[in-house]
């Protein structure tokens, strides 16, 4: 059976163009008319030229040798398939490519950065395109996907640009995303039959979710599979978005009493509602996350809340041999599904917190080189076709306009429930916390539990915070 796959394709507005028409003087107007004519022949006779120009380049060209590097490497899921794919662009172009990827830590990030400031950076990049990229971006290294577009029309075409991040560096865009993630509610169904419990919809509000907290605490259940003392990140940003909307989550508060700041602390009272309610582990405070995750796979808790990259761990969990696929024990697999997190005031149950933080740049290094400028264009859409998209994001999210159909055969029950889950997803919202990161936290993060045991106000713990950002800014 065959089924769209659930790339993030949000709806957007359909522009239309209005022209009007005004009066013009008679005087000169043979004259006008017959100069524009001649104006736009020459225009579009220039425009065939060069696109005719740069086609018969392209295949004209020797082969050449590109230097590529990515975060498709070592454990990475798609490490595999970024292989597989680079050798099929070979074989299609005849190119090459010196592959120099590595797995996505803060050593890659340094040398990224060493690269660009020495000159040895590569061809063709696939990296964060948040602050991470700020200095190269700043420093004019890589080149911008509107720029691209002037000699390479067709560029990135299949993609929805309303989808493709900015860099905050000046707001243009450069990188071509890929895949993105996803964070949403991972269900253990056992558990809810257990205690004559739903499954949460798009339509489950925050007082019926906790209504089923309750009723999984009274069949002998822990309702949230939670580590607050350890982890307590993916609870801290939902609860705070749930106070906002989209539109405004992203904002940073300049004090705990403004309207933002209200926010967040609103947002903290309810996590210490549902600590003060004991729907999370009794030892939610001392527990790490390894261990609260292991009471939901082990059918001890209800809900997890996670990121899409917690997918491959319940598949791992299930298989009698971890890293075997084929020892799969999909009857236990079944027992698990995923959701929505459950909205409250004016945000949409199907607002997830997600987005599209990685994608392909052409450096401005490659893009001078005559011999490797069409190689690397080439590398990049292949890569970002929407056959290979497809391949690379399975249930996460995407930016292309139309995703192809994919053989549900392919993939494990639970990643067919997420594809199904994005299929209904209304709007795709940054984590804030990345934006108010490092030290800025500490006072919420690491002092969580103290403020779910009233051992430190919230409001003060949000100031706190705000004024040590304020501080670095």
């Amino acid at each position: 059976m065959k089924k769209r796959l659930a790339a993030l394709v949000l709806a957007t507005a359909t522009a239309c163009l209005l022209v009007g028409c005004g009066s013009t003087e008679a005087t000169g107007s043979a004259a006008t008319a017959a100069a524009a004519d001649s104006t736009a022949a020459a225009e579009t006779t220039t425009q065939e030229t060069t696109a005719a120009a740069t086609s018969e380049a392209a295949e004209a060209a020797e082969p050449v040798e590109i230097t590529v590097t990515t975060t498709f490497a070592g454990e990475d899921g798609n490490a595999q398939n970024y292989k597989d794919a680079v050798a099929a662009w070979e074989t299609e172009t005849g190119n090459t490519v010196s592959d120099m990827s590595a797995t996505s830590d803060e050593t890659l990030k340094t040398r990224i950065v060493t690269d660009f400031e020495t000159g040895s950076e590569s061809d063709v990049l696939f990296f964060f395109n948040g602050a991470d990229a700020n200095d190269f971006v700043s420093a004019g290294k890589v080149v911008s996907i509107d720029d691209i577009r002037k000699t390479y029309p067709e560029y990135a075409d299949n993609m929805n640009d309303d989808l493709i991040s900015a860099s905050p560096a000046d707001n243009v865009k450069y990188a071509v995303p890929v895949n993105g993630y996803w964070e949403a509610m991972f269900v253990n169904t056992e558990v809810l039959d257990a205690a004559g419990v739903e499954m949460p919809t798009a339509d489950t509000t925050w007082d019926e979710f906790l209504d089923d907290c309750q009723k999984i605490k009274d069949a002998g259940y822990t309702p949230i599979a939670a580590a607050l003392g350890n982890i307590p990140h993916y609870w801290w940003e939902y609860c705070i978005f749930n106070q906002q909307t989209p539109e405004n989550h992203l904002n940073i508060p300049a004090s705990a009493d403004d309207e933002t700041g209200t926010q967040w602390c609103n947002g903290l009272a309810d996590i210490k509602d549902l600590y003060e309610k004991g729907y999370f582990p009794e030892n939610t405070l001392s527990a790490t996350d390894d261990e609260t995750f292991a009471s939901f796979t082990d059918g001890k808790a209800a809900f997890l809340l996670d990121g899409s990259w917690k997918v491959g761990g319940i598949v791992s969990n299930c298989q009698s041999d971890p890293e075997d696929a084929s020892t799969l024990d999909t009857a236990k697999l079944d027992n698990f599904d995923v959701t929505y997190f459950p909205g409250k005031g004016n945000r949409k149950t199907t607002d997830l917190v997600g987005g599209l933080s990685m994608g392909y740049y052409i450096t401005k290094k490659a893009w001078d080189d005559p011999a490797k400028q069409a190689a690397a264009v080439s590398f990049v859409e292949y890569m970002t076709s929407d056959e290979m998209v497809a391949k690379f994001a399975q249930h996460t999210a995407t930016a292309l306009k139309d995703s192809p159909k994919v053989d549900e055969s392919q993939f494990n029950s639970l990643q067919v429930k997420a594809m199904s889950m994005m299929s209904g997803v209304t709007s795709l919202t940054g984590a804030v916390q990345d934006l108010f990161n490092g030290d800025c936290r500490v006072s919420t993060f690491d002092g969580m539990p103290k403020i779910v045991t009233g051992k430190t106000d919230i409001a003060e713990a949000v100031q706190e915070g705000i004024d040590t950002y304020n501080a670095a800014q």
